[in-house]
């Protein structure tokens, strides 16, 4: 699996990510969601990028996790197997440490100092 880079857009920043070519649709859709959720927090009146991507990411943990619990909730498209749904759970586990890894990184306007758990 070879690594390309991706430049997308989280907050209105540009990012430069490295992924495969089978993962990159994934990624961006990921990198969608997250600005979506992002834009919502900001909107709501989170007028700090770096509140509004930490209640992004504690909204989108919250929807991973009532899913994680509730698995009769997920609809499951009667043709997809679930050797499918396990190889898309582990590429989210991927999407989910590179985020992670990132926003260790992720150096702000005005925040001197990175972002650490």
């Amino acid at each position: 699996m070879s690594q390309q880079r991706i430049e997308v857009s989280l907050a209105g920043q540009k990012i430069t990510l490295a992924t495969s070519t089978e993962h990159e649709p994934l990624l961006r859709a990921a990198c969608v969601l997250v600005d979506e959720q992002i834009q919502l927090a900001i909107n709501g009146g989170n007028r700090s990028i770096e509140r509004a991507s930490m209640m992004a990411a504690l909204k989108i943990a919250g929807d991973l996790i009532t899913l994680q619990k509730n698995p009769s909730q997920q609809s499951t498209p009667s043709n997809v197997s679930t050797d499918e749904v396990t190889r898309l759970q582990g590429q989210i586990r991927e999407l989910e440490d590179q985020v992670d890894a990132l926003m260790q990184t992720l150096s702000l306007p005005g925040s001197p100092r990175p972002i650490v758990p």
